[in-house]
């Protein structure tokens, strides 16, 4: 009790020190860290630990690409690509489909790809379709959010399911396929959710600054203009599915070269050495500090090092033992199905990492499936999934992919709880509801 009183005061100083007192998110999230790893009495040599690998580890997974990504989303926007981009979508799909769009987009583009890394690529098109379209941003960017979360947590080859699979020893096909109808069903008062609510929420779409008349003059191609979103997308794709445990490319010197290519990093790498291209007449001078790079880097670096001091608060929790507190508290409980999904829920809550919550979870309940009822085939795959499903909510405060969401478009910490994180608690209880019926009838 001690230690959930104690993360209650650190993420309540954290939100009123943002919300209330308009502190910067990277200093309330980085001193609420250490305050609350002070008030837990966690070791000042843990609390050090947990700064640098909290720091460091965020970093190492997301800072290059979102500032890769950000550099490449700068030169879409300031040569024009993006509304060229968003131009040729719109004349696919009309005007009154984008959110639907947007949110299918994130989902099939989060399923070999990471959320966050999926967020940041679509979110210059996101910006533009909603400005060609008049559709609100707010709407647009949740369902690029809610679509990347749905199948991020639920539709392997992600790595969070895959781990998730492994440690239960599930059928990997069958939690694809059962995986696959669960998230898309959860999607849909999600859907409903951005449509009724979302859309109200005010949010302009701030490109950066552009003379559109000189823009369409100069505008590249729709062809140039998608070739740095679907080279990466494609290369992380063919990765992945070299990776996949039954090696659908075999093996030998060519398929490390696509997992190497494929990598997210050097993939964004090449979709922003591909954007370079974009502009009419290449100016070196645009690489400089004073040029679109510098500009690029200057947007990068708070959302970077937010997202870095929520890595740090995320694993002060970590460290705390939080895992060990849900162990104890919840494994002796015979709640069937819905016992995985409740711990996955209370440590992705608590800490921030979905694939953190999964994994946890799934060790703190192996050896509780035949106590459970869980021990059968299907049922492993159902825990999975109810593991999956926790593990989606709820995205605030200590969670990266919610700084990337609010920082990338804008909004406000208010508007990301009232947006971000409660479509994430959405999609949980309609996913964990949709697996509970179809567990009665297997």
């Amino acid at each position: 009790m001690l230690i959930l009183l104690t993360i209650l005061f650190a993420l309540v100083l954290i939100l009123v020190a943002i919300v209330k007192f308009d502190i910067h998110p990277f200093l309330a999230l980085f001193v609420g860290a250490i305050v609350y790893g002070l008030v837990s009495g966690m070791s000042t040599e843990l609390i050090l630990k947990s700064i640098s690998d909290g720091f460091g580890g965020v970093l190492g997974n997301i800072g290059l690409l979102i500032l890769l990504g950000v550099i490449m989303g700068t030169f879409l926007e300031k040569t024009g690509g993006a509304l060229v981009i968003a131009e040729k979508i719109l004349s696919w799909i009309g005007q009154k489909s984008v959110t639907k769009a947007m949110l299918i987009c994130g989902y099939i583009l989060s399923i070999p790809v990471f959320g966050d890394s999926t967020f940041i690529m679509l979110n210059p098109i996101s910006k533009s379709l909603s400005l060609k379209s008049k559709v609100p941003y707010a709407a647009t960017t949740i369902a690029v959010a809610l679509g990347a979360t749905a199948s991020h947590s639920l539709v392997p080859p992600t790595p969070g399911p895959i781990a998730t699979a492994g440690i239960l020893e599930a059928d990997l096909g069958m939690i694809i396929f059962w995986g696959i109808i669960v998230s898309l069903i959860a999607l849909i008062p999600a859907y409903f959710f951005i449509k009724k609510y979302v859309s109200k929420i005010p949010l302009e779409p701030i490109l950066a600054e552009i003379d559109l008349n000189t823009v369409a003059a100069k505008a590249p191609t729709a062809t140039k203009s998608f070739l740095p979103v679907i080279v990466p997308l494609v290369l992380i794709i063919l990765a992945s599915i070299a990776k996949y445990p039954s090696k659908p490319f075999g093996d030998g010197e060519w398929v490390s070269i696509i997992e190497f290519v494929g990598s997210p990093v050097i993939a964004l790498l090449l979709g922003a050495v591909l954007s370079f291209t974009l502009p009419t007449k290449f100016d070196r001078k645009l690489l400089s500090a004073s040029g679109w790079m510098g500009e690029a880097i200057r947007i990068a670096a708070p959302v970077i090092l937010i997202t870095g001091a929520g890595g740090v608060f995320g694993k002060m929790l970590q460290n705390s033992g939080i895992g060990d507190l849900v162990s104890q508290n919840m494994s002796g409980a015979s709640w069937g199905i819905f016992l995985p999904f409740l711990i996955a829920f209370s440590l992705k809550t608590a800490q921030g990492s979905s694939t953190v919550a999964m994994i946890t979870t799934a060790s703190i309940i192996a050896p509780l499936l035949v106590s459970l009822g869980l021990d059968s085939e299907t049922m492993k795959v159902f825990t999975v999934l109810s593991i999956g499903a926790g593990a989606m909510a709820i995205s605030h405060a200590n969670d990266s992919f919610f700084w990337a969401v609010t920082q990338l478009s804008g909004m406000s910490i208010r508007q990301g709880n009232k947006t971000h994180s409660l479509g994430t608690l959405i999609l949980s209880l309609t996913a964990i509801s949709v697996i509970f019926i179809i567990t009665l009838f297997h």
